[in-house]
């Protein structure tokens, strides 16, 4: 039979561990921490609404419309679209502290610099599909990746860039239409 006293001990050690665990588990943001004011970044992302135009034994693919999201290091931002080939006035504001800090640090903790630049191949029979481009200054560091929608390619997207394109659709949905 086994003593009390070792069931005691035992449980100490498994306590502990759940203890350390659990804040890790339930955390789900980045720490904005990461963001340091010496950090120097730029983030260009573009959104392209792509179509594939046919013309019997050429195709061509032409965009239907494009955006632009410029964010400078002091949170200056500059919004473009070009729709049907007409060039929208630009639109300027600033982002505000905390959002900033909360792209530098998803930006920084993830890894995103560093990601390799990849080619993502377009499944034949799409037609219309949209193709995302974020180029990344971070400190000096630059890195540029192209994708495009999920359901467009039968190639993995990985998370991280995801991350970063739905973070930067919710800062460019203030400004489009």
């Amino acid at each position: 039979m086994i003593k009390p006293i070792y069931l005691v001990f035992g449980a100490i050690p498994i306590i502990a561990a759940i203890l350390l665990v659990t804040p890790l588990l339930l955390k789900n943001e980045i720490p904005t921490s990461a963001a340091n004011y010496t950090d120097n970044i730029e983030i260009e992302y573009t959104k392209h609404q792509l179509k594939k135009i046919s013309y019997g034994v050429t195709e061509r693919i032409g965009a239907q419309k494009t955006e632009i999201l410029f964010i400078k290091n002091d949170g200056e931002i500059k919004y473009s679209v070009t729709e049907q080939g007409y060039v929208k006035p630009d639109v300027r504001s600033k982002l505000d502290e905390s959002k900033l800090n909360k792209i530098k640090a998803l930006i920084k903790e993830t890894g995103f610099i560093s990601i390799p630049s990849e080619s993502f191949q377009i499944l034949d029979d799409v037609t219309e599909y949209q193709k995302s481009n974020v180029k990344v200054t971070l400190n000096g560091r630059v890195n540029q990746i192209h994708w495009p929608q999920q359901n467009a390619t039968s190639d993995f997207i990985p998370p991280i860039i995801t991350m970063v394109e739905s973070e930067l659709d919710m800062i460019m949905s203030e400004f489009s239409e």
